[in-house]
């Protein structure tokens, strides 16, 4: 039986107080927050304890899930990390590479399992293409919601390109040696719009949008390769592949000769003509689950047997290094504006 502890129970910490509370051999011991009618409306719910001190458990507990606003990950992970809890943070790992560099630093000293929060990574839908597609080529992804007035202590780029950074950087396997990028705020400080084109040294080329100025939500990412084509939508846990039919990969199929002997003006249904003759579409079939509970089930998994993560420590400061590199450009492409500098710092006309 492990004894858990949730740090922060706002709109993400909550659903992990859920979470443990529903597992089997895991007791949610406390909830922790500063808001102490938050912290007492989860801890009666789950009947657990309530503190608005994260310090007065460092010994008490066997795991923790850090969800406070980012600007707190460092200090707090860093704490348990260092009296050798387990520590699932939520992503990103911490506000700067510095930061997130010394947790890795200090858990892998002690021994101590670190996994950072990017639950895409856990997403059904993810994890049945991955093992489906060759290296990829091009990646396109568009991540977009309505103004949540969360996370107002980072921009758009750490808030929620970060998901698709980090799945971005798994499927290209690769060193991202390339990066141009724009982006400006309209209601917050930084960025609420972003766009990025990373290229990889295996000649990986993915385009990032996100945006939290939208009226409708859209979580979906495209996937070339060579020998395919994935659409993945992570809200609806959807996705359809798109292979080349046998007549096209056995060189059967001639587009000029075909063009000679068929008279494109007098197909009734083009769509039809290609994706039943030259392109075959699947759909992938997939388990139904919740990601964040599989997430969970995840660490504490690791947290019993010192396993490693799949989303570990350094995988949390890779994507940070690469949206540091990101919200450089946006600094260089301030739209003359003087409002986004990146990392929260608005900068005086």
């Amino acid at each position: 039986m492990l004894r858990a502890a949730v740090i922060g129970v706002g709109h993400l910490g909550r659903h992990h107080a859920r979470v443990y509370a529903e597992l089997p051999d895991v007791e949610l011991a406390a909830v922790v927050d500063t808001n102490p009618g938050r912290a007492a409306g989860i801890a009666q719910k789950y009947d657990c304890e309530r503190l608005g001190d994260y310090r007065k458990i460092t010994d008490r507990v066997d795991a923790v899930s850090v969800a406070v606003p980012t600007e707190g990950h460092f200090e707090i992970a860093k704490a348990f990390l260092e009296a050798g809890v387990p520590v699932l943070v939520e992503k990103p790992i911490a506000m700067t590479v510095e930061e997130g560099e010394e947790l890795v630093k200090i858990a892998r000293a002690g021994g101590v399992v670190l996994q950072v929060g990017h639950v895409e990574r856990f997403n059904p839908a993810v994890m049945s293409v991955q093992q489906l597609i060759g290296p990829p080529k091009f990646i396109e992804s568009h991540r977009l919601s309505p103004y949540s007035f969360r996370s107002t202590d980072i921009g758009v780029v750490l808030d929620l390109m970060i998901h698709d950074i980090d799945i971005i950087l798994h499927l290209a396997d690769s060193e991202l040696v390339g990066v141009e990028a724009l982006g400006f705020g309209i209601i917050s400080r930084t960025e609420d719009i972003a766009n990025a084109r990373l290229t990889f040294r295996n000649g990986c080329v993915a385009n990032v949008t996100a945006s939290r100025i939208s009226n409708k939500a859209m979580r979906k990412i495209r996937v070339f390769s060579e020998d395919s084509y994935v659409s993945l939508d992570y809200g609806r846990r959807e996705a359809l592949i798109y292979r080349p039919s046998a007549r096209i990969l056995s060189g059967e199929f001639d587009i000029g000769e075909f063009l000679q002997t068929v008279d494109i003006t007098r197909v009734k249904d083009l769509k039809d003509l290609v994706f039943k003759d030259l392109v075959h579409i699947e759909e992938v079939k997939m388990d139904e689950y919740e990601p964040l509970k599989r997430e969970i089930e995840s660490f504490l998994e690791c947290a019993r047997t010192g396993g490693e993560p799949v989303v570990t420590g350094e995988h949390g400061v890779r994507a940070i290094r690469a949206a540091a590199m990101i919200m450089e450009k946006i600094r260089a492409h301030s739209w003359g504006t003087g409002k986004v500098k990146g990392y929260g710092t608005q900068v005086k006309e």
